[in-house]
């Protein structure tokens, strides 16, 4: 039987949830594994709902569709919760990070009767005060690494420091903004 974390995750155009989903798949790689990141969508304008997958295994993965049952289910922009049906196929033991400053008990009623663990975190103020900016996919990304624990927290923050450096050269406060924001979400990061 294949060892095999799947995520999938829900966004809008320009959010960063393709771009979080294949750093997710290469801070995986560094470790070892073997990995997919894939977006879903078509000539949709910025702003529409996009979807992106990760699958993480030990082993190699010879599925290449869209994740129908993922273990996890990141959402970038709270919106979704009404408008797209964020929790469909997620596994009972599986969990589901949001992008909100709420309480994920008070977004419970939202998930559809979801019974998994429900976290939280408040992406859009971590990236406004570490970047200036609403880039809310760096802190989504640290948390799902946070609550799925798919790579090793330590080496996940390392692999991000040496990608931001390469990314970033010529914008150092890029990379000491985006470090900040990461760290300050896996720290952050609310479960219920």
């Amino acid at each position: 039987m294949q060892d095999i974390i799947e995520i999938r995750w829900h966004g809008r155009g320009g959010q960063g949830a393709k771009t979080a989903s294949l750093l997710l798949a290469d801070a995986a790689f560094h470790t070892g594994k073997y990995v997919q990141g894939f977006p879903e969508y078509g000539p949709e304008r910025m702003g529409a709902p996009i979807t992106a997958y990760n699958r993480i295994g030990s082993e190699r993965s010879t599925v290449h569709s869209n994740i129908y049952f993922p273990d996890y289910v990141v959402v970038v922009d709270e919106s979704l919760i009404t408008s797209v049906d964020v929790t469909a196929g997620l596994k009972r033991t599986g969990a589901i990070v949001i992008n909100s400053g709420k309480s994920p008990s008070s977004l419970k009623p939202f998930l559809k009767g979801f019974e998994g663990r429900i976290c939280t975190i408040d992406a859009n103020r971590i990236s406004e005060e570490e970047l200036g900016k609403n880039f809310p996919n760096i802190p989504m990304l640290a948390a799902i690494v946070k609550v799925s624990g798919v790579v090793d927290a330590a080496k996940f923050v390392q692999d991000m420091e040496a990608s931001f450096r390469h990314k970033f050269a010529s914008k150092p406060q890029m990379i000491e903004g985006n470090m900040r924001a990461l760290k300050r979400s896996m720290e952050e990061v609310r479960e219920v």
